[in-house]
């Protein structure tokens, strides 16, 4: 039932009165029925906490309303499709089918958390690695960078210079600070690897593309809006094999779905032997 039954009262006053019906509509447990598709039922009880606190009485009632016309349709589809069930359809079976598959994947999914142990090493991922690259192809190119937009005027306009051109790892904290607090964007990571697409869309068209942004190791310009600063350390091409450290999410997570099939494949083993010693488990002649 509603939690708040006091205040459904005006809620239920304004819903019958858009009804011709007027038969009395309460179940023996004081629930409403709303709506009755053959011998299906749709009691205001279904609707339990569909109403949030301070709602209006005009709303409740237009959200009862939305409600039972969407379940007289589904309703009457599903007898439809119940009076045309092709005869071969054994939905028991189906039932029972589909029951025993979501039991065993809850529990699957129970003994995963508990068992599986998602620790993976640098040392496993390298392997894993060296391995698997061949299927790493890489579908567009990629970079290591550095990159800085700044809309103009640009504040510290000669400071901003003199950081970007400095080779004094303090400097390279004064140049992050600045660009958290004036840049539009900046990229001043240099071992994460960047699609080349996600920083040539931030420039001008045509500025970086993949068959220039190998000469175009470091530079400074401007448009209309935006000063510019880019700075390449290293580029992959399209179908290079990836970086480990730009696949290292794709890889922990394949690492992981296989370390969970081989807890799964042994749980399923161990419990085959240990029903098999208790006289569990037993093979009848199948000639």
């Amino acid at each position: 039932m509603l939690k708040n039954w006091a205040g459904m009262v005006l809620i239920l006053a304004v819903l019958f009165s858009f009804t011709a019906c007027q038969v009395d509509n309460t179940s023996e447990s004081g629930d409403r029925l709303l709506a009755q598709v053959h011998n299906k039922k749709l009691y205001l009880s279904e609707m339990d906490g569909m109403f949030p606190e301070g709602m209006t009485a005009e709303d409740s009632s237009a959200t009862i309303k939305a409600y039972v016309q969407r379940w007289l349709r589904d309703a009457l589809l599903q007898h439809e499709a119940e009076i045309n069930l092709p005869p071969d359809l054994n939905i028991d079976k189906l039932v029972r089918i589909y029951r025993a598959s979501l039991i065993t994947h809850n529990y699957e999914v129970a003994l995963a958390e508990q068992m599986l142990d998602s620790t993976i090493s640098q040392a496993e991922l390298t392997d894993f690695y060296e391995m698997n690259k061949g299927q790493y192809q890489l579908e567009t190119p990629i970079v290591r960078c550095h990159f800085i937009k700044v809309k103009l005027p640009v504040p510290e306009a000669d400071n901003l210079r003199r950081l970007w051109n400095s080779n004094d790892p303090q400097d390279l904290d004064k140049l992050i600070d600045f660009c958290t607090k004036n840049a539009e964007v900046h990229i001043l990571e240099d071992s994460i690897w960047y699609d080349l697409d996600d920083i040539a869309v931030e420039l001008p068209a045509g500025t970086l593309t993949a068959d220039n942004v190998g000469a175009k190791r470091d530079f400074s310009q401007r448009d209309a809006n935006f000063q510019y600063y880019f700075r390449l350390f290293e580029s992959k091409n399209r179908k290079d094999i990836a970086p480990l450290s730009y696949i290292e999410g794709q890889a922990r997570k394949v690492i992981l779905h296989n370390r969970k099939i081989k807890l799964l494949d042994n749980t399923k083993e161990e419990l085959y032997e240990r029903e098999m010693r208790r006289g569990n488990v037993k093979i009848f002649d199948m000639n």
